[in-house]
């Protein structure tokens, strides 16, 4: 397999677009991947795009990318796996780079929830990510479905709710410094801890905005990439990991087994472990989601995610900082663009060009699970040498 690089990356600024259609976004979003590359870029040098997208389940194919960026003579793919579609649409887009099937690859995620009717919204993504027969009927959607891992890590490892907190205190801080944030305000233990109740143990304050926004970001040969940059960002591990879908089958809920599978085959490409990342951006959708992926992913050992709190190990500053950009809690959560958002965060960070920049980091990990956390996909960044 080729080496690929990571030459261009950009985004929009997440929120409550209600003056942006998805056309607008994809192309905001599509110019400014082209305008990070460092040497520019012809539209003409893409060969081929994938398009992450998931809430629209009934439009938005993928000719909507290649109408509204004029990419009518390559072929274009939509990726659609849950909240892991991102990081899935990068790994698809990485194997033809990888494989020699092309030179130069565009990767562009989008969703729009804001414009979306309740109804629409609830019965088009619920019916796509949970099981029909037994979990959906039973109310187990997003907040549930999470809020049954949490309590039972909790429950078996005396973690308590002012750890989590702590997550949705430090992602705050850190996302209202980014100015592609949707919620770009500080929050106090006091107001998480004493915000209304969503489901045991998540009050409003732990639970991710719901968000419309686009990011993109372009992959391309060792051989090209010269034409490009100076200062690459290699794209050296991918995986993506699988449990089952309904809650009475997984076998430990204090755990995710997909991004558990997801990460070991991400470091056994990358050649490297856990203890290599200097920063990573991970799916935070609910407050202790982030602390029990401490643990799946290898930061820590079992159990000890709420120490890697207590001592502000993940803040910037600590020992493996994480979500940097204010994760999903505070920059926001439009499903298909979240993974790619990700990645144009670290590409910045590697670079050294972050809003909160982590200083000398030089190896990054994005990462996502949802679908109802049967599906996790990992992507690991090198930064540029010399």
């Amino acid at each position: 397999m080729r080496d690929v690089a990571m030459v261009g990356a950009g985004m929009i600024p997440f929120g409550e677009l209600f003056d942006q259609s998805i056309k607008d976004m994809v192309s905001g979003a599509f110019a400014a991947t082209l305008a990070s590359v460092d040497k520019g870029m012809p539209v003409g040098d893409i060969q081929a795009a994938w398009f992450g997208e998931v809430q629209s389940v009934d439009g938005f194919p993928a000719g909507l990318l290649a109408d509204t960026c004029g990419l009518l003579d390559i072929p274009v793919t939509r990726v659609e796996n849950a909240c892991a579609t991102g990081n899935d649409a990068i790994r698809n887009a990485l194997y033809a780079v990888g494989g020699g099937y092309v030179d130069v690859a565009l990767v562009v995620g989008t969703d729009k929830v804001r414009d979306t009717s309740a109804a629409s919204t609830f019965w088009d993504w619920m019916s796509t990510n949970r099981d029909m027969a037994w979990d959906l009927p039973l109310g187990l959607i997003s907040p549930a479905s999470f809020a049954l891992h949490v309590a039972r890590y909790m429950h078996e490892f005396g973690a308590t709710r002012e750890h989590l907190a702590r997550v949705v205190v430090k992602n705050h801080r850190n996302g209202a410094r980014n100015p592609y944030a949707h919620l770009r305000f500080e929050v106090s233990m006091e107001q998480v801890l004493n915000a209304p109740p969503v489901v045991e143990p998540f009050g409003l304050l732990d639970c991710v905005p719901q968000s419309d926004g686009a990011a993109g970001v372009l992959l391309v040969s060792r051989d090209v990439v010269d034409r490009y940059t100076d200062k690459p960002v290699w794209v050296r591990g991918v995986g993506t990991g699988m449990d089952r879908i309904m809650h009475a089958h997984k076998t430990d809920l204090s755990s995710f087994a997909a991004t558990r599978k997801a990460a070991k085959q991400a470091f056994a490409m990358a050649g490297i472990g856990p203890q290599d990342i200097d920063v990573a951006e991970v799916h935070d959708c609910f407050s202790g989601v982030e602390m029990m992926t401490y643990e799946d992913l290898g930061f820590c050992d079992r159990g000890e995610a709420p120490r890697l709190l207590e001592k502000e190990e993940t803040s910037i500053g600590g020992r493996i900082p994480v979500n940097p950009s204010g994760g999903l809690k505070s920059k926001g959560h439009p499903p298909g663009a979240t993974g790619v958002a990700q990645c144009t965060e670290l590409f910045e960070q590697l670079r050294g060009d972050a809003v909160n920049q982590v200083d000398g980091a030089r190896w990054a990990l994005a990462h996502n699970v949802g679908g109802p956390t049967a599906v996790s996909a990992i992507t690991i960044l090198e930064g540029p040498r010399g």
